[in-house]
This record gives C-alpha cells, sequence and structure tokens, in this order.
C-alpha cells in the first residue's frame, strides 16, 4: 500500500532519492539502505528508547547472521565520520540518502558538486559502498519483507496529513498543492532513531523525514507544507521584502535564532508568515507572542493582518504582496525597540531544526508510566512508584484517541496485575491489548505474557499457540521471540 495524498499532493517532479513510483507520503529505499548499513556498522543512537520500532532490531538481527564483505569498509567510513552529536551524526546520512541516486547504484552521477549539501560533501565515496552493500546483504529482500510494517505506519499517518494538508490548501486558498516544477516529499524511515523530524530543502525539492515516535509529527508536518507553499512567494517578492529589511537590526539582540536565521531576512520573514498561520489555525493567540520572543519579529504584524486576508477573496498567491507591502517599518520598529527576548534558544526553528523532539501528551505519560513501572521492578520495595505507574498507565488510557496507544497502556496495567500476581485481572487485560491493534512490540509480547499464563494454568496446547503466534509477529523485539521459542518448548515437553 502507497499513498499518493493525489487530491492534495499532484505534483510534478521527480524525487532523486526515491523511485518514481513512490507517493508522496512513503518510504524511500535509498534511506532505508543507508538507515540498514550504518546500523549494521554500529549505529546505536535511541536504540533502547521504548520509541524506537520493532523493525530495527529485526533487520539488524537479519544482517548481523549474513556475510557481507563490504560491511568492514562501511564501519570505517562510519568510524571515520562519526560525531559527538547525534542529530548531527544522523543528519549527515539523511542528507545523503536524499541527494545521492536510487539503488542499486547510489550514484552521484547526476548532481554537481556545488550542488552536493555541504554535510554531504565529503561523503561521495559511501555511493559504491552501499552499492555492494545492497547486493551482498539482500536488501531488496529486506525492503520488500519490509513493506508490511512500513505501510501499517504510513497508514497511521495518512488522513492526518491529508487532513493537514486539506487544512493549509484550503486557508491559503491554493487551487493546487504547490507549484510546477517543486515537490513536497514525506519520508517515513523506521530504521532511524526515534523521536526525529529532518526537512531539507534542495533545489526545487522539500523533504521532510519522520522517524517512529509515540504520537505522529503532524504539526511539524504541516509546519513544512506551509514552508513550502510560502517560501516561493518570498523568493518571488524578494525586492519588496528587502526594502523591509531595516526591521533585521533588532535580530542583532535575538539569542534564541542561529545565525543562518539572522542572515536571512527572506527565511525570518516567512518563518514570521508561518508562525501567525498556526497561531491562526489552531486558535492560540499566544504562539504569536512567543513566536516573537524567540526572534521571528514580523509574526506581530502577520497575526494583525491575516484577518483582513481572511475577510477579502483572493488567494495568498496573489495576496502576498499587500500583505507584504503594507509593513508599517515605523509602527514595527516601535514595537521591536520595547520586545526582551528570549535570553537562550528555547526552540528548534522547525522546519530546520532537527533535534529530537520531546514526547508530549499521551506519549510523555506513557513514557513517565513506563519510566516509574521499570523502577518498581529494580526494585519492587517502592510500593509508591507502583502505584505512580498505576495511574499514568490509566490517564493515559483514558487520554488515548488511538488504538496503538490504548493497548500500550493496557499493557502496562497488565504487566502491573502480573507483578501483584492478580493472574485473573492480568489474563483479561493481555487478552485487551490484542484487540487493541498493539503495535508489533507489544503485540509480540501480550502473546509471550499469554502463553506464560496458560502454562501456569496447565493449559499447554493453548500455551503453544500463543508462543507460535508471538513467533510469527513481524517486528517483534529478539527478546520476545527468544521467550516464545522457549515456551513452545516447555509447552511440548510436559
Amino acid at each position: 500500500m502507497r499513498f499518493a495524498l493525489s487530491a492534495f499532493l499532484a505534483l510534478a517532479c521527480g524525487a532523486r532519492a526515491a523511485s518514481p513510483e513512490l507517493g508522496q507520503l512513503d518510504a524511500s529505499p535509498t534511506l532505508f539502505t543507508v538507515m540498514a548499513a550504518i546500523n549494521a556498522a554500529g549505529y546505536d543512537a535511541g536504540f533502547d528508547s521504548p520509541s524506537n520500532h520493532p523493525l530495527r532490531t529485526e533487520i539488524r538481527r537479519q544482517l548481523a547472521g549474513r556475510n557481507i564483505p563490504s560491511l568492514a569498509a562501511i564501519k570505517e567510513f562510519y568510524d571515520r565520520h562519526k560525531r559527538d552529536n547525534p542529530v548531527q551524526d544522523l543528519s549527515q546520512y539523511i542528507s545523503f540518502a536524499l541527494t545521492c541516486g536510487p539503488p542499486p547504484d547510489f550514484s552521484f552521477e547526476k548532481v554537481r558538486e556545488v550542488d552536493t549539501p555541504p554535510d554531504v560533501s565529503g561523503m561521495r565515496e559511501l555511493g559504491p559502498l552501499l552499492a555492494k552493500f545492497y547486493q551482498e546483504a539482500g536488501i531488496e529482500s529486506l525492503w520488500k519483507g519490509a513493506q508490511g510494517d512500513i505501510d501499517r505506519y504510513i497508514q497511521r499517518y495518512h488522513n492526518l496529513v491529508a487532513d493537514a494538508v486539506l487544512q493549509v490548501n484550503a486557508y491559503l486558498r491554493q487551487q493546487t498543492s504547490g507549484y510546477r516544477g517543486r515537490r513536497f516529499q514525506i519520508f517515513v524511515e523506521l530504521l532511524a532513531p526515534p523521536n526525529q523530524v529532518q526537512a531539507r530543502t534542495y533545489g526545487n525539492e522539500d523533504f521532510i523525514v519522520v522517524t517512529p515516535s509515540r504520537e505522529p509529527y503532524i504539526f511539524e508536518i504541516r509546519h513544512a507544507y506551509l514552508g513550502y507553499l510560502l517560501d516561493p512567494l518570498a523568493t518571488h517578492y524578494s525586492e519588496m521584502i528587502e526594502r523591509k529589511k531595516v526591521l533585521a537590526d533588532h535580530l542583532a539582540r535575538v539569542h534564541a535564532l542561529p545565525d543562518s536565521y539572522k542572515n536571512d531576512f527572506l527565511e525570518v520573514t516567512t518563518q514570521s508568515l508561518i508562525k501567525a498561520v498556526e497561531a491562526r489555525l489552531d486558535h492560540k493567540p499566544q504562539m504569536v507572542q512567543e513566536a516573537l520572543l524567540q526572534g521571528y519579529i514580523l509574526a506581530p504584524y502577520f497575526a494583525e493582518a491575516l484577518p483582513l486576508y481572511e475577510k477579502q477573496e483572493a488567494a495568498m498567491s496573489v495576496y502576498y504582496p499587500e500583505l507584504v507591502g503594507a509593513i508599517d517599518l515605523m509602527r514595527e520598529d516601535a514595537r521591536l525597540q520595547q520586545v526582551q527576548f528570549n535570553k537562550a534558544i528555547s526552540e528548534q526553528p522547525a522546519p530546520k531544526g532537527d533535534a529530537p523532539t520531546p514526547a508530549t501528551g499521551v506519549s510523555k505519560t506513557l513514557e513517565d508510566a513506563e519510566n516509574l513501572l521499570n523502577a518498581y521492578l529494580k526494585k519492587p520495595d517502592t510500593p509508591d512508584t507502583l502505584a505512580q505507574s498505576r495511574k499514568l498507565f490509566q490517564d493515559a488510557l483514558n487520554q488515548a484517541k488511538e488504538k496503538p496507544q490504548q493497548a500500550a497502556a493496557t499493557y502496562g496495567l497488565a504487566r502491573i496485575a502480573l507483578g501483584e500476581k492478580d493472574l485473573d485481572s492480568a489474563e483479561t487485560l493481555f487478552t485487551k491489548v490484542l484487540e487493541l491493534d498493539p503495535d508489533a512490540f507489544v503485540k509480540a509480547w501480550a502473546l509471550v505474557y499469554r502463553g506464560k499464563l496458560s502454562l501456569a494454568a496447565g493449559e499447554n496446547e493453548q500455551a503453544v499457540q500463543f508462543f507460535q503466534s508471538a513467533l510469527k509477529v513481524e517486528g517483534a523485539s529478539d527478546k520476545a521471540r527468544e521467550e516464545a521459542v522457549k515456551g513452545v518448548q516447555q509447552g511440548s515437553r510436559k
């Protein structure tokens, strides 16, 4: 299953990083290969996170059992290019995958050196190594085998992305999703460390890469899509915007923006407009003041001007010069003179920022509950910790709207019941988990626990069935598989 979002994202240009048949919300075989290679070479960032996708563990397991002569050279390359900053370490490989050619060659033949992103300029030698790795490791078969997990994860995003795109198109009165010759592409990558959102603009192509997370990164995708639609307008009317550049002097007092933004008034203008639009779409006017304090100095002006835009009939692409031309330099200068900007960076500017996004909402509640449960398991004489964990799992269950999150919360409550030796409740809860469309990690473990409970009850035949079902779960963790194998052996002996 592949999702083109054709009603909203019918775009023209082909991607360099993907074959032409890929949809605008998809996974990239090039990025998959790059991540498989560096995982095999020892890349462990985020591997112990509860949000890590089980497919990453499974692919690493399969690669570890194969004879791959080129892997030694890839390990040497990886060690040589390893960076202390984990975000930058991953970022360079995402940039590489988005600019090199597709498998099986991974060639830079059609990419001029001058067009190569700075973080990729010293990495071109990886292309030939990947070409060998792709063949020797049997990546094509691994890619095909991963399609089920990938499709399920893409399905999780599909309707939410379509709604976000429709919302933006409606607000900007955008008849088509973009401009001729430009392309907006969303990739999901399950072999990458979790809780990452990385965006790139290369020429006429805009990419956003999202990695596994408890909650979909819809806000970040919508933000990137707004940039995709509004950036070309700033470029087209750059002379008009440059006449307002005297306001950029105030950026010298800003501490929460990188220098690249301070030196790019067009980008600050676009991001200020995006912040104001987001505040309107989400009905959160406080976002405008937050944006201003971070350094998006035109956000208040745009927030005040957008209601006038909403009352007229022209699309943003037509209204834009009037919107920008009406900026009153004296008024905005007076406003900005009164602003005390944030003293420290409190937010990575999206969509340029690459920092991992911390868990929020239900995901944060689940994460805190898991941490408390793990703390109790290490030190069982802390009943208060267990009680707090139970409360958070129950809160997450009450708040969760998606079945996988409900399953994760129920799975936590089931393990607590098991730890308290309330076997009847544990069995009921683990059964409920399996009815809630859990992710592969939770599903496999719920089946293992059901098998163990059946063994304890002397129901060996049923126990073996549960264990065998766990072994069939694509993306189950190695530990769950190990326990399932032991369970089959125990159930078959008795």
